[in-house]
């Protein structure tokens, strides 16, 4: 057996530091530059990391400082991450359902729509082909809204087109705009095409082969797509409802526009935390408030095997069903009559504070290098970085080379962390022949 399949855990990391060395030695060519020279070496790969680990967090002025082909190395990064990620994970997943227990294996596949790794080919066609289909349809949308709304060129509104599809369905954010999509408020066309590509990235695989199955039937969706649809869900509409009863009179945001346009705006800010990395209102002019629902919004992500980033929303909602089940005094945690094992639960335990262990220690970190910020600013960008939001206050071009490489770090163990370590404790899981006696020490 190659080493590659024998040691999965180990050879996904090395796949994406070969990605982000070779996107970073591209962007440092003069002909990525829009002006003269090249990028300095700790741009491109901060770019590189971005775009690679589907972030969007940017570190240049203005979307002009890469020219076209720039641009392009940029997308093709972010369809290789985008696209590896998903794939990868749903595989590690698979991988892992094939080192359990017949009983375990055989209920796994069941929740997961019959997904096997002996139909590996089919899962890839397919992925690519939702992928490509979902891409251009939101590309024609802008296309033919830029082209026809704003007098764009059709060669240039057909790249702008393309090139925020890519951006939006693979959860990244970067933008050829100025100042990302707050020049179109107020523009359906523009912004509620991105943010459905937003959100129909962060679902993943997975559950999208599970709804093209059985959507018409909730009934028979297993655990993980009631979880992540429900969750998901769940999350916009907090989003939505806090954004805009927040910012409704902010003259700084959302104040001066009218009820539709918060609305819409509303529906974008609520929407991009689950890792879109847009946005058509400036984060630095929201009320404190605002900023820490974003954050925590940011800190759940989207769902697992997407190219959603944070600690995923499956992750967050069977946290919940545990401290449910813990107050109501029930022996088992149950969903949608399904009883998750105990290794599960634990699983769910270890990633979320995994997360919030990275989330403490990269906000010293980024304090301690950037005298003068702000604590809710830095957890802002450390958390956007870990759960590969890309949503930004404005301050990361600004950071010092030592915040730089503190956020290149954290997108990377954020885009690949939560992913590996719940395939490592889920591989590395031990079956003891004996126990210990039991002795309750007191909680709380």
């Amino acid at each position: 057996m190659a080493p590659a399949l024998r040691y999965p855990v180990r050879a996904v990391p090395l796949a994406f530091l070969g990605a982000i060395a070779v996107a970073t030695a591209v962007l440092m060519l003069p002909a990525s530059r829009a002006g003269e020279g090249h990028a300095p070496f700790l741009t491109a790969l901060f770019t590189a990391t971005s775009a690679v680990c589907v972030t969007g967090l940017n570190v240049t002025d203005t979307p002009e400082y890469w020219s076209t082909f720039g641009h392009v190395v940029i997308t093709v990064a972010t369809q290789i991450g985008g696209y590896g990620i998903m794939t990868l994970s749903m595989l590690l997943a698979l991988l892992v359902s094939q080192r359990l227990r017949l009983r375990n294996r055989l209920l796994l596949q069941a929740e997961s729509s019959g997904l096997s790794l002996g139909n590996v080919r089919l899962l890839l066609i397919r992925g690519a082909l939702i992928i490509l289909v979902c891409e251009t349809l939101i590309a024609l949308v802008l296309t033919g809204r830029l082209w026809g709304a704003y007098d764009y060129p059709p060669g240039r509104a057909l790249w702008y087109g393309v090139f925020h599809a890519v951006q939006a369905f693979n959860n990244c954010g970067f933008a050829i705009f100025d100042n990302s999509l707050t020049g179109f408020v107020g523009d359906w066309w523009i912004c509620l095409p991105i943010t459905l590509g937003v959100i129909g990235g962060s679902i993943g695989f997975p559950v999208i082969f599970e709804l093209q199955r059985q959507w018409r039937q909730p009934s028979r969706w297993s655990v993980q797509t009631r979880l992540t649809v429900g969750g998901s869900i769940t999350l916009l509409v907090v989003g939505f409802v806090a954004m805009l009863a927040i910012e409704w009179t902010n003259v700084r945001t959302f104040g001066p526009l009218n009820v539709p346009t918060k609305v819409l705006a509303a529906f974008v800010q609520g929407a991009m935390p689950r890792s879109g990395g847009f946005n058509s209102v400036d984060y630095s002019l929201m009320h404190d408030e605002t900023i820490a629902i974003t954050i925590g919004l940011m800190f759940v992500g989207g769902g697992s095997a997407s190219t959603a980033g944070g600690i995923k929303v499956t992750t967050f909602f069977l946290l919940a069903f545990v401290i449910w089940a813990e107050i109501r005094g029930e022996p088992d945690v149950v969903i949608g009559r399904r009883r998750i094992p105990t290794a599960t639960q634990r699983q769910a335990i270890t990633i979320a504070l995994i997360g919030v262990a990275i989330a403490v220690m990269g906000t010293l970190l980024l304090l301690t290098f950037t005298r003068g910020l702000r604590f809710h600013w830095a957890l802002f960008e450390v958390v956007s970085a870990f759960a590969t939001a890309g949503l930004s206050s404005g301050v990361t071009g600004d950071l010092p080379a030592a915040g730089q490489v503190t956020l290149i770090v954290l997108m990377y163990v954020g885009r690949l962390g939560t992913i590996l370590a719940a395939s490592a404790i889920a591989l590395n899981t031990r079956h003891r022949l004996y126990r210990y006696p039991e002795e309750r020490p007191i909680v709380g």
